[in-house]
């Protein structure tokens, strides 16, 4: 019984050993927000999604104005007005800083879906370039080399610069990193 356990565990390592063999890992990372960054459609991107903003905002401010107007007329004539024609006018007034609150959050949704959409071409087409360069170098995972704060990959070989290779793809140029000044 004992050699048959024996045999059966080193059949087992034999056949790990195998698997372990046949299969070709190559990892490669990148930083998909670097690489987003050098793509020329970026800048056009920028000043559109600025006058976006600056839109957005004048509206918010006009309505703020309006709304502040509005508070000081009726602090102006508070004193002379009924009892029933102030608590009318600051049901108005409740409503429209409540109507106000509500434009300002529809206006951070509304930037963030004008940014998402400006965006999507340049990340689908950051992404087919990462898919291409990693299935022409014969890469099994690619990591994107932070995730927030904390990188997602802890080691990787020097060689496996996947990011060059997608700018290549992309036809841009790694910029040169400064000299160091002594």
């Amino acid at each position: 019984m004992m050699k048959v356990k024996v045999i059966l565990s080193a059949v087992a390592l034999l056949c790990v050993g195998f698997v372990a063999q046949a299969q070709d890992v190559k990892i490669g990372y990148t930083n998909v927000e670097f690489i987003m960054d050098l793509m020329p459609e970026m800048e056009q991107i920028g000043a559109d999604i600025k006058d976006y903003e600056t839109q957005l905002q004048t509206n918010i401010q006009t309505k703020a104005e309006d709304f502040q107007r509005q508070v000081q007329t009726y602090q102006q004539a508070a004193q002379t007005m009924t009892e029933v024609a102030r608590a009318a006018k600051e049901q108005e007034l409740t409503t429209l800083q409540g109507t106000l609150q509500k434009y300002e959050q529809d206006a951070q949704t509304s930037y963030q879906r004008k940014l998402g959409e400006l965006l999507a071409p340049v990340q689908t087409k950051v992404v087919n370039a990462i898919n291409a360069v990693a299935a022409e170098n014969n890469y099994t995972h690619i990591f994107a080399d932070s995730a927030g704060q904390a990188p997602i990959l802890l080691y990787t070989k020097e060689e496996d610069k996947f990011t060059e290779l997608v700018l290549a793809k992309l036809g841009l140029k790694m910029p040169v990193a400064p000299a160091a000044t002594n």
